[in-house]
């Protein structure tokens, strides 16, 4: 049978068989029509449309109805190829990264922070690495790594926090409670993840359950205690707070949440200098930005007087600057550097193993009932480590005789 295929501004027929499926029909079409389809930057393809429905490669035409006489409409689409691809191990999901060329020429950092943007998840929580598993370090460029247009890199979170980050991506209250680390500096810092997650998804149960935990909306989340002793060195990013991803993701709930519950995170800076208002303006966020500006420019009444809310934002701002200072005069001798002690793990990079890998909290806790399995081994038998017949003679003593012998040894210490 004979189908009429119009492309562009011209129609011709083509032969066709009525079981012929939908992929050979447009191999036809790229050798009749001579169709180029070949981009380095952008992925072409030939697209087959009848009756306004798009026909996949493997539908027979006469499945969908095709007969002698048809008019079949065919179209050169396009869509751009990602530089990079990032796999997710938390979510099991692929990121594609979309830029140019010159993208793999930037640094590892940048790439961090728009991988965070599109995961949700802090830089301070995950790592990237090559196919290969070489560990990619924020100080360097992604050309020092030999990547090229089209790799697939891999992100992988601490190991025992798959569950715990599944559980705030998803704004599951109780799951992030079962899966947070018995140890204290680990699970503030986990809350505080948590806080951010929330606030750049828009998960109000939760960011209001971790604010009633004592969390704040304006506090950066940092980095895991167990690199705090090399914190300068960090990604930028980790200096920012809840509020301010907030205001970038235009999550306007979260956004009145936090500012109903404190006042000051009005005024809370990111690591560019910029409040939650700038950062709003800058990523065209127009309900933030209407709600963060009326919020500046009200009045708060107290008691006796009455000020504008940026007067008000100054004076509650010194106030904590003296109480920060006043407690660290008191803290000066009485506490350690970064809040770490004596026999707390320290990660240094490229020296300890790896512990972002993504294992489970069952994996985690292998190694260590290893250890100690290890550690309880029988003794091996008294023969061989020491002769019996270098032992000496155990003999029988009366009573009477230990008296005497206790005698003997009180008149020697006398």
């Amino acid at each position: 049978m004979r189908v009429f295929i119009c492309f562009e501004s011209s129609c011709e027929s083509i032969a066709v068989t009525s079981d012929q499926t939908v992929g050979a029909t447009k191999q036809m079409l790229k050798d009749n029509f001579l169709v180029q389809l070949s981009d380095d930057k952008q992925q072409q393809y030939l697209e087959l449309s009848y009756g306004g429905a798009v026909l996949q490669d493997s539908w027979a035409l006469c499945d969908v109805g095709i007969t002698s006489g048809s008019t079949i409409r065919c179209l050169i689409k396009s869509e751009r190829r990602p530089v990079v691809c990032v796999f997710n191990a938390v979510t099991g999901e692929t990121l594609p990264i979309m830029g140019s060329e010159a993208f793999l020429h930037m640094s590892v950092a940048s790439l961090k922070t728009v991988v965070s943007m599109q995961s949700g998840l802090p830089v301070s929580t995950f790592r990237l690495s090559t196919p290969a598993g070489v560990q990619l370090y924020d100080c360097n460029q992604l050309q020092d790594y030999a990547i090229e247009e089209g790799s697939t890199l891999r992100l992988d979170t601490w190991d025992g926090w798959v569950q715990f980050l599944q559980g705030c991506l998803l704004g599951h209250r109780l799951t992030v409670q079962s899966h947070l680390s018995e140890k204290k500096p680990v699970m503030r810092f986990q809350l505080q993840v948590a806080l951010y997650i929330a606030a750049a998804l828009g998960h109000l149960d939760l960011a209001g359950w971790l604010l009633e935990r004592g969390m704040h909306a304006d506090k950066p989340v940092g980095v895991h205690p167990y690199r705090q002793w090399c914190h300068q060195t960090s990604h930028p990013d980790t200096g920012k707070c809840p509020i301010h991803i907030a205001a970038e993701n235009s999550q306007l709930l979260i956004l009145k949440l936090f500012i109903t519950r404190n006042l000051s995170t009005l005024a809370c800076l990111d690591p560019e200098g910029r409040d939650p208002l700038k950062v709003a303006i800058q990523h065209g966020r127009r309900d933030c930005v209407r709600y963060l500006a009326n919020k500046l420019c009200s009045v708060v009444s107290l008691s006796n007087i009455s000020l504008s809310m940026r007067i008000y934002l100054q004076i509650k701002r010194w106030v904590r600057l003296g109480q920060n200072r006043a407690a660290s005069n008191r803290c000066q001798y009485g506490s350690a550097a970064f809040k770490a002690r004596v026999g707390d793990t320290l990660l240094v990079d490229g020296f300890n193993q790896p512990n972002m890998s993504s294992r489970s909290r069952k994996a985690v806790t292998k190694p260590s009932r290893a250890i100690k399995t290890k550690a309880v081994k029988p003794l091996p038998p008294i023969c061989n480590l020491l002769s019996v017949s270098h032992l000496p003679s155990l003999q029988s003593v009366s009573t009477g005789d230990f008296k005497e012998m206790q005698k003997k040894h009180n008149i020697m210490s006398k």
